[in-house]
């Protein structure tokens, strides 16, 4: 008699990473990540009633090892600065989690620690509630956009090169030539000079940061 194989709430959530990493979001189903296991489609439904529940276990996994990373209680700045190093971290390390975060609720237990932990970031601040919501959502989704599009940016070009579809630098150039200084000049200046690749870098991913933490600072010192 063939042996059936192990399967647990653990166990779904590993092979539902490793899919992503190798089908993407688009192509990811509840039928392939059965099949993946080993097992009929319908035994997944009873860890998980739907694909959107599954995202939500996913999120609460994500959430629990950002927690578990936080290890800072020092004033407000430093603690925003954690979390934001933190969060990318994580999100750096799973693939799609950056959208499965974006595209669920803060219902499961650990999504809600995370949420609570960072209002405490800023909880012992003159902010108010108002104030210190709008920074920790404003802070998030700047880390969420930056480690979406830098994976963004990295696929495009993976599938380009995968297709030969890379343009020859020359006849970027030459494209660039052909507009006035009116259209493309402060463009054509970042081309030339390779500022474009400090794109997704850690130096470009601080230099935001720091933005935001100094925007809070304004708002506390006109208090």
């Amino acid at each position: 008699m063939k042996k059936q194989p192990q399967i647990s709430e653990e166990k779904i959530l590993q092979s539902s990473w490793e899919l992503l990493s190798e089908e993407g979001l688009e192509k990811f189903s509840m039928r392939k990540l059965a099949t993946r296991i080993g097992i009929q489609a319908p035994s997944l439904y009873w860890y998980f009633k739907s694909k959107q529940h599954l995202y939500q276990g996913m999120a609460n996994q994500i959430s629990g090892l950002i927690l578990e990373g936080m290890k800072s209680d020092g004033e407000w700045k430093e603690q925003l600065t954690e979390l934001a190093n933190v969060t990318r971290k994580v999100l750096s390390e799973y693939p799609c989690s950056t959208e499965i975060m974006m595209m669920t609720l803060p219902h499961e237990k650990d999504i809600i620690r995370f949420s609570n932990r960072m209002l405490q970031c800023v909880e012992n601040t003159d902010l108010t509630e108002a104030q210190k919501f709008q920074v920790v959502t404003t802070l998030i989704n700047y880390v969420y956009y930056f480690v979406l599009d830098h994976e963004q940016h990295e696929r495009n070009v993976q599938e380009m090169v995968a297709k030969d579809e890379i343009e020859p630098e020359e006849e970027m150039l030459e494209r660039l030539d052909s507009m006035s200084e009116e259209e493309a000049g402060l463009f054509r200046n970042l081309f030339t000079s390779g500022t474009f690749e400090v794109m997704g870098t850690d130096e470009s991913f601080e230099f935001g940061l720091n933005v935001i933490l100094l925007g809070v600072e304004q708002v506390l010192n006109r208090k």
